[in-house]
Protein backbone atom coordinates (compact mmCIF):
# COMPACT_ATOMS: atom_id res chain seq x y z
CA UNK A 1 0.00 0.00 0.00
CA UNK A 2 2.83 2.40 0.81
CA UNK A 3 4.35 1.73 -2.60
CA UNK A 4 1.08 2.72 -4.33
CA UNK A 5 0.72 5.88 -2.23
CA UNK A 6 4.27 6.87 -3.08
CA UNK A 7 3.69 6.25 -6.77
CA UNK A 8 0.54 8.37 -6.77
CA UNK A 9 1.76 11.32 -4.71
CA UNK A 10 5.55 11.54 -4.49
CA UNK A 11 7.71 9.46 -6.82
CA UNK A 12 8.91 11.09 -10.04
CA UNK A 13 12.01 10.89 -12.19
CA UNK A 14 13.40 14.37 -12.82
CA UNK A 15 15.15 14.73 -16.20
CA UNK A 16 17.42 17.55 -17.35
CA UNK A 17 16.36 17.78 -21.01
CA UNK A 18 19.31 20.00 -21.95
CA UNK A 19 21.83 17.28 -21.15
CA UNK A 20 19.59 14.19 -21.21
CA UNK A 21 20.52 13.37 -17.61
CA UNK A 22 18.38 11.93 -14.83
CA UNK A 23 18.64 14.36 -11.93
CA UNK A 24 17.51 11.99 -9.14
CA UNK A 25 19.15 8.75 -10.23
CA UNK A 26 20.02 7.59 -6.70
CA UNK A 27 17.84 7.00 -3.64
CA UNK A 28 19.57 9.96 -2.00
CA UNK A 29 17.60 12.39 -4.20
CA UNK A 30 14.57 10.25 -5.08
CA UNK A 31 11.71 10.92 -2.67
CA UNK A 32 9.88 7.80 -1.46
CA UNK A 33 7.39 7.62 1.43
CA UNK A 34 8.66 6.62 4.87
CA UNK A 35 6.98 5.93 8.22
CA UNK A 36 6.56 9.65 8.95
CA UNK A 37 4.65 10.10 5.66
CA UNK A 38 2.33 7.11 6.07
CA UNK A 39 0.38 6.82 9.29
CA UNK A 40 -1.96 3.99 10.35
CA UNK A 41 -2.78 1.36 7.73
CA UNK A 42 -5.14 -1.51 8.44
CA UNK A 43 -4.35 -4.74 6.61
CA UNK A 44 -7.02 -7.42 6.22
CA UNK A 45 -5.98 -10.97 5.35
CA UNK A 46 -8.14 -13.46 3.49
CA UNK A 47 -8.31 -16.59 5.63
CA UNK A 48 -8.00 -19.25 2.97
CA UNK A 49 -5.48 -22.06 2.63
CA UNK A 50 -4.62 -23.00 -0.94
CA UNK A 51 -2.19 -25.92 -1.19
CA UNK A 52 -2.47 -25.98 -4.99
CA UNK A 53 -0.57 -22.67 -5.30
CA UNK A 54 2.35 -23.90 -3.17
CA UNK A 55 2.98 -26.47 -0.41
CA UNK A 56 2.71 -23.87 2.39
CA UNK A 57 -0.74 -22.72 1.28
CA UNK A 58 0.18 -19.03 1.23
CA UNK A 59 -0.47 -16.48 -1.47
CA UNK A 60 1.58 -13.45 -2.42
CA UNK A 61 0.28 -10.48 -4.33
CA UNK A 62 3.35 -8.26 -4.75
CA UNK A 63 3.01 -5.71 -7.55
CA UNK A 64 -0.38 -7.02 -8.64
CA UNK A 65 -2.10 -5.68 -5.54
CA UNK A 66 -0.48 -2.26 -6.01
CA UNK A 67 -1.97 -1.54 -9.45
CA UNK A 68 -5.27 -0.05 -8.28
CA UNK A 69 -3.93 2.17 -5.48
CA UNK A 70 -2.73 5.14 -7.60
CA UNK A 71 -5.96 5.01 -9.61
CA UNK A 72 -8.04 5.04 -6.42
CA UNK A 73 -6.06 8.01 -5.08
CA UNK A 74 -6.48 9.87 -8.40
CA UNK A 75 -10.24 9.26 -8.25
CA UNK A 76 -10.36 10.50 -4.65
CA UNK A 77 -8.50 13.66 -5.69
CA UNK A 78 -10.95 14.14 -8.57
CA UNK A 79 -13.98 13.78 -6.29
CA UNK A 80 -12.46 16.16 -3.74
CA UNK A 81 -11.29 18.86 -6.16
CA UNK A 82 -13.17 18.33 -9.42
CA UNK A 83 -9.88 18.25 -11.36
CA UNK A 84 -8.83 15.06 -13.15
CA UNK A 85 -5.05 14.47 -13.03
CA UNK A 86 -3.84 11.79 -15.43
CA UNK A 87 -0.09 12.23 -14.97
CA UNK A 88 1.54 10.83 -11.83
CA UNK A 89 2.62 11.95 -9.31
CA UNK A 90 -0.31 14.14 -8.33
CA UNK A 91 1.19 17.38 -7.04
CA UNK A 92 -0.39 20.66 -5.88
CA UNK A 93 0.95 22.37 -9.03
CA UNK A 94 -1.11 20.02 -11.21
CA UNK A 95 -4.27 20.88 -9.29
CA UNK A 96 -3.93 24.65 -9.71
Amino acid sequence: MVWGIGMALQEATEVDHRHGRIMNASLQHYHVPVNADIHAIETIFVEEEDTIVNPLGVKGMGELGMVGIPAAIANAVFHATGKRVRDLPITPEKLI
